[in-house]
C-alpha cells in the first residue's frame, strides 16, 4: 500500500515536498516514481528513483527544480518540489512496485492534490 502525503495550496516560487508511505513491500526492493495528472489531462510521468536509488529519471517540465529520494529505513518516497509553477497544478500519484529501466510501475496510491496559485 502506498499513502502520499504533503500536497497543499501554495503560490509560484514556492517549494513543497511530497512523501509517500510504503507498507508491505520494501521500497529498497524496486523502483519507485511519481506521476501526476492535471484536470482535463492524461497522467504524466514526473520521475523515477531506481531501487538502488542510483539512478533518477525526470520530465522534461521538472528538471532542475524537483528532486526524488526515498529513506529505505522509513520506507518512505519523497518528491521535493521547488520553484513551483501554476502549471504545477495536479493531483500526483506514488508508484511502486517498479521493474525494469525506464521502470514499469505496478502498484499506485491514491494521490496528493498539489496547487500552485499565479
Amino acid at each position: 500500500q502506498l499513502v502520499e502525503s504533503g500536497g497543499g495550496l501554495v503560490q509560484a516560487g514556492d517549494s513543497l515536498r511530497l512523501a509517500c508511505a510504503a507498507s508491505g513491500r520494501a521500497i529498497s526492493d524496486y523502483a519507485m516514481g511519481w506521476f501526476r495528472q492535471a484536470p482535463g489531462k492524461e497522467r504524466e510521468f514526473v520521475a523515477a528513483l531506481s531501487w538502488s536509488g542510483g539512478s533518477t529519471l525526470y520530465a522534461d517540465s521538472v528538471k532542475g527544480r524537483f528532486t526524488i529520494s526515498k529513506d529505505n529505513h522509513k520506507n518512505t518516497l519523497y518528491l521535493q518540489m521547488n520553484s513551483l509553477k501554476p502549471k504545477d497544478t495536479a493531483v500526483y500519484y506514488c508508484a511502486g512496485e517498479g521493474a525494469g529501466w525506464p521502470p514499469e510501475f505496478h502498484s499506485w496510491g491514491q494521490g496528493t492534490q498539489v496547487t500552485v496559485s499565479s
